[in-house]
This record gives C-alpha cells, sequence and structure tokens, in this order.
C-alpha cells in the first residue's frame, strides 16, 4: 500500500499535469506541438498528433474518422488498467457489509478500527487504493489525446459532416450528443453500481455532469466535442460490459474477529 507521502506526490503530479494541459491546449490560442521539445510533446503529444494524421491519410484526409479511429485505439490500449480499476472496485463493494460492521463495532475506537480495517484488507488481498492508481496513469494519456487534437493544426481546418472541426458546431447537436451520451455513461454506471445508487451526491452528478458537458461543449471547437461523445460511447459500451456480470449481492468469505 502507498505511503501517505507518495499519495500526496501523485495527486500533486495529477494535477499539475493538468494545469499544464489547460494552459498549452487552450481551444482559442494552442501553442503549436514541438516534436524535438520536452518530454510532454515528444513522448505523449506529438505520437498521438501522427496518429491522428496517418488515420485521416488512411480514410481519405476524414480527421472526423480519425479522431474515431485513434479513440478507440487509445481505449483500448487503457483498457486492462480500467478492468484491474473496475476489479478493484467490485473487491470493495464485496467487503462493504465487512467494513461497515467494524466501523459500527468500533467507532468509539479509531485506532482499532483502523486495525480491523486493515486486516480485513489482508485477509482478502483488497487496497483501497488499487481502483485510484489507474486513474493517474490514464491521466497523461487522455490528456495527451486532448492535446494532440487540440494542437494539431490539420484538424482545425478541415469539415467533417455538417462541422468545421476548428470551430463550434452552429446547430449545437455535438454538444447535445455529448451531454446525452455522458448522461447514459452515468446511468449504467449506476445501474450496475448499486453503491453508487445509493449515494446522494452520485445520484446528483447523474444530472449535473451532463448539463455542464453540455455547457462546456458549446464553446469548444467541435473537434472536441466529437471526441467527447466518441468517447462517451466506448465508455458506456465498456462499461455495460464490464459491469452488467457483477454480483453485486456476493458476501465476501469469512470475515473479521468477532
Amino acid at each position: 500500500m502507498l505511503s501517505r507521502r507518495a499519495k500526496i506526490t501523485l495527486l500533486v503530479l495529477g494535477i499539475a499535469l493538468l494545469t499544464a494541459g489547460c494552459s498549452a491546449a487552450n481551444p482559442n490560442h494552442p501553442l503549436p506541438i514541438n516534436p524535438n521539445g520536452g518530454i510532454w510533446d515528444r513522448y505523449i503529444v506529438f505520437p498521438l498528433s501522427w496518429l491522428l494524421q496517418r488515420s485521416a491519410e488512411t480514410f481519405g484526409g476524414s480527421y472526423g474518422i480519425a479522431i474515431l479511429i485513434v479513440t478507440i485505439l487509445v481505449r483500448l490500449v487503457i483498457l486492462p488498467l480500467t478492468i484491474k480499476q473496475t476489479k478493484s472496485q467490485k473487491k470493495m463493494q464485496e467487503l462493504q457489509p465487512e467494513m461497515n460492521k467494524i466501523k459500527e463495532k468500533y467507532k468509539n475506537d479509531p485506532q482499532k478500527q483502523q486495525q480491523e480495517m486493515m486486516k480485513l484488507y489482508q485477509l482478502h488481498g483488497a487496497n483501497p487504493l488499487a481502483g485510484c492508481l489507474p486513474i493517474f496513469i490514464q491521466m497523461p494519456i487522455l490528456l495527451g489525446f486532448y492535446h494532440a487534437i487540440i494542437r494539431t493544426a490539420q484538424i482545425r481546418q478541415h469539415d467533417f459532416l455538417w462541422l468545421q472541426l476548428g470551430a463550434k458546431d452552429p446547430y449545437y447537436i455535438l454538444p447535445v450528443l455529448a451531454g446525452l451520451t455522458t448522461y447514459l455513461q452515468q446511468v449504467i454506471m449506476m445501474r450496475y453500481n448499486p453503491a453508487m445508487g445509493d449515494n446522494p451526491q452520485m445520484k446528483m452528478m447523474t444530472y449535473v455532469m451532463p448539463v455542464m458537458i453540455f455547457v462546456i461543449a458549446i464553446s469548444l471547437p467541435s473537434a472536441l466535442s466529437l471526441y467527447w461523445v466518441y468517447g462517451n460511447i466506448f465508455t458506456t459500451i465498456q462499461n455495460y460490459f464490464l459491469y452488467r456480470n457483477r454480483d453485486t449481492g456476493a458476501a465476501p468469505k469469512g470475515g473479521v474477529s468477532k
């Protein structure tokens, strides 16, 4: 299990990456990609941009299709991490009844409560942080793909369907689709994860997130909204297959000492 210092380091690293990403990939004034620049551009953004350009060449110069192809490829690359994260979440969900018993039994003794929690985790091979680590690994990849889309000049100059990829959707169709697919993604998660469904905050986010995505997508170039829609559809299908066979009522064998 990671130490407190390691957890803080990972959190700071994630925030730093996100902050750097937002400044470099400003949709209105994106910085050009420097293939000979630092680690970020050279090893993450430039390869993804190159892949987008080669995909477009393969499909008749269509960057709309190129974004779809690379979105699928990127999501497939990080799929093992997603599966690991899902398994960890499932394990923690199965342990939830035992964890609640420990909390109730030792509610006046936090130190003993923590000790019994650690015993429970060790007994069942669970790690509360295992579900978080894949997120930190996925973050640079997804953020790098965001960079590649917004900072590849050729994308901003191309059309796809009714869209000018470098401009906002004039009919707001993509922002609406982005909001709807975000909602569908949340509903699938809630349906197959009762623990989330019982959380009032999660229920509220099911409705708040789609509205936020819609509002943000209105002002973004269509290329990014298209990426969101593609990504949401992939994630919705992925979550359906990952969560549909989960036995949410299963209780772990063995328990805490009485």
